[in-house]
Formats: structure tokens, sequence, C-alpha cells
């Protein structure tokens, strides 16, 4: 609790931060301190800025290769506006498809060895494993992803939408006294429906997007669902 809740607290400082590094670059700009179109061309920085976030707070293969790409796009795109290297994203979009297939193929991996290791044999990519594991791993990178979860110890996992939507369905799922999902959505959306019996404990991050909690509160809040990360111009929508 405390290690996660200062991880949290380190991440809200850095992002804090940099919005005053931004705004103090605004305010000095309106006054005619400096000339803010002298430094545009840095735009690209920042995917390297929300790149390093889901790094920051990815323990998965799939978030680091998403994170990754995210620093890898910003950096060509900083040197290619400084005229250091020649770099057109309308030439290097296939890399897109490219990273979406590794995360499938990282994704697929990890979940073989888990259940080889649990002596349940390979199930590949099977939908039914993944209900019925404590923790899930949903990434969608400019596409769709639905999962349905019904682990009766379910105990959070990661959520990524980049250019996408995922929803997870929960309302099987049962929880035995708190669960952390990690949110990451970066012009996409994620839906998330829960039991009635759960209590959502917002903690996320949203910068030009919006985290909507629809869900009416349990009488008695046993069970906690306890949602961390980061709404980048998109959102995520919780119901019950």
């Amino acid at each position: 609790m405390s290690r996660s809740s200062n991880s949290h607290n380190q991440r809200r400082v850095l992002f804090g931060a940099i919005v005053v590094i931004f705004g103090v670059l605004a305010l000095v700009d309106n006054l005619h301190w400096f000339n803010a179109r002298d430094y545009i061309q840095f735009w690209p920085m920042v995917f390297i800025a929300f790149g390093g976030l889901k790094i920051s707070q990815t323990r998965n293969d799939s978030g680091y290769l998403v994170g990754g790409a995210l620093v890898a796009a910003g950096v060509l795109m900083t040197l290619s506006n400084l005229g250091i290297v020649y770099f057109r994203m309308r030439d290097w979009w296939p890399m897109f498809i490219i990273i979406a297939g590794l995360a499938v193929v990282f994704k697929g991996v990890r979940k073989q060895k888990e259940h080889s290791g649990n002596g349940s044999g390979i199930s590949g990519l099977s939908d039914m494993s993944a209900m019925t594991d404590t923790t899930i791993d949903a990434i969608a990178f400019m596409s769709g992803n639905n999962m349905s979860v019904v682990s009766q110890d379910f105990r959070g996992g990661e959520a990524t939408a980049v250019m996408g939507g995922v929803e997870i369905d929960l309302r099987q799922a049962s929880i035995q006294s708190e669960a952390v999902l990690q949110v990451f959505a970066m012009w996409g959306g994620i839906v998330l429906k829960v039991p009635a019996d759960w209590t959502i404990v917002s903690n996320g991050i949203p910068i030009m997007g919006g985290i909507d909690d629809k869900t009416v509160p349990p009488m008695a809040p046993t069970k906690r669902l306890v949602i961390e990360g980061y709404v980048v111009m998109g959102g995520v929508e919780i119901k019950n």
C-alpha cells in the first residue's frame, strides 16, 4: 500500500512539474519575453513525455512496447524538425501495425508461459484463459479489444488504449478486498463494467481527457477497485 502510494505520488509530482513548466513557458510568451514559435519544432517531445509516463506505470512487455514506440516516434519527429534526420510519418505508418502485432505476440507468449508453468498446458490466446486470470493485460493499439473476466480473485492489471478502444466486463468477477487497475488511454477510450458491490476509487490523472465514474456506491464498501494511470485526450468510463 505504502510503496504503491509513494510511486503514484511521485508520478503525480512529475506530471505536475511538467504542467508548471508548460504554464511558465506560455506565460513568458504572452509577456513577450521570448517567442514560443521558435520552440514549436520541439512539440513532438509531448510523445516522449507520454511514452515515459506509460513506461513508468507498466509491468508488462506490451506496455513497454507501447511506451517505447511513443518515445521513439517523438524522438524521430523532433530530430526531423531540427533537420538532423529525414523522417515522414506517412512513410512509417505501417510500423503502428507491426507494433500492434508485436504487442499481441508478447502477450500470447507470456500467457503460454504462465499456463505452462501452472501445468495446464499451452493454451495460446484462448479467451477462456484470459477470463479466469487474476490479473489482466488488455491492450488496443489502433484497434478494439473486448474482454470478459470471471475471476473470483481479481487483483487488477493494466488496460491500454492508444487510438483504439478497450471494453472490460467485470460483472461476473469478484475482489477479495482491493484490486488496482492501471489505465492508459491516449486518443482512445476504456470502458469498465463492474459489479454493483464494488467501490470505485479513481486516482487516475486526466490530461485533456476525462474519467467518468457512473457507478452507484454500494451500502457496504468492502471491495475496492482502484483506478490509476493517465487519460490523454481520451476517456475512461466506469459503470455498474
